[in-house]
């Protein structure tokens, strides 16, 4: 990659692992749905304009209905469990249940026969990330909630099944159109909730932690994650899916003080060689090419990873 795709790619991973920490801080004072519509409301509000200037929510109404079920499947359900989950579980090991994504969505694609052929190496990939979730949870069982973990477990269920649902009924659309879509949609959805469950008052750790995640974790993150597709191609920037669980552990160790339990010792490993292993085929079908670098991310592709 180029030095400016490196760049892009590391800036990335930091800012979409440090979302479980800015969770875990913010919901020590706000309930779920009042985080999820603080989190969104302001990042429509800066994302639609931007969308109806550049002409990219009008191609969505043809296909709205499917644009209301991705919006519930990868951004309502999963972002109010994950907020819910980690009132009761840590930060670092709510990042890493996330990181099974890659695992569920190979088996959801082998199930809906997405095409997608399954060697030697993509089948021991799911066996050892499989392994490593069983150990991550089975080691780590006095000190994990099982309500919390199920949760957990929804959240990347939905966030596995959000591609399937791009490649199969909103391909070809505007990518920040769709985003912008589904973010104020979720906004209006949780407003009532969310502002009837909103404290008098929030501490200044509170405020800080939501505007992170709503103007860095998903305005600025959405923007470089646009223009990493275009330095270096749809595939290839997904990998970041497998960086973002070490950075989450880390700052939930460094910064909150969470143990580095051995579950996590033992599982993060074993999930994160699973899942490159289980993906690995894709990966290297999508690998360097002549257009890589102009890859064109205004159209949604079944590359875009979860938002968390």
């Amino acid at each position: 990659m180029s030095r400016k795709g490196w760049l892009l790619f590391i800036a990335l991973c930091v800012i979409w692992g440090i979302p479980y920490l800015l969770i875990r801080v913010a919901v020590r004072e706000l309930p779920p749905p009042a985080l999820v519509f603080l989190r969104t409301a302001p990042a429509a509000l800066l994302l639609v304009p931007l969308a109806l200037h550049r002409g990219e929510l009008r191609p969505l109404l043809a296909r709205w209905r499917w644009v209301v079920v991705y919006t519930v499947i990868e951004l309502a359900v999963p972002w109010l469990l994950l907020s819910h989950a980690e009132e009761r579980i840590s930060s670092s090991l709510a990042g890493l249940l996330v990181a099974t994504v890659p695992l569920i969505a190979a088996v959801l694609s082998l199930a809906v026969g997405a095409g997608e052929h399954f060697d030697a190496r993509r089948v021991t990939g799911l066996v050892i990330g499989f392994a490593g979730v069983a150990a991550l949870v089975g080691i780590d069982t006095s000190g994990s909630d099982p309500l919390a973990v199920a949760e957990m477990f929804v959240v990347a269920l939905c966030y596995a099944s959000g591609p399937l649902i791009i490649s199969r009924r909103l391909a070809g659309l505007p990518t920040l159109g769709v985003i912008a879509a589904s973010l104020a949609l979720t906004a209006v959805f949780f407003a009532p909730a969310g502002l009837l469950t909103m404290p008098a008052s929030l501490s200044a750790e509170t405020v800080g932690a939501v505007a992170t995640l709503a103007l860095v974790c998903t305005v600025l993150a959405f923007l470089i994650f646009f223009a990493l597709i275009r330095e270096v191609g749809p595939s290839r920037a997904t990998v970041i899916t497998y960086v973002n669980p070490l950075v989450a552990v880390l700052l939930g160790v460094v910064i909150l003080s969470e143990p580095l339990t051995l579950g996590i010792a033992v599982g993060m490993p074993l999930i994160l060689l699973g899942s490159v292993l289980g993906t690995a085929s894709a990966l290297k079908r999508a690998g360097p090419t002549p257009g890589a670098r102009d890859a064109d991310p205004a159209t949604v592709t079944p590359a875009s990873p979860p938002t968390p």
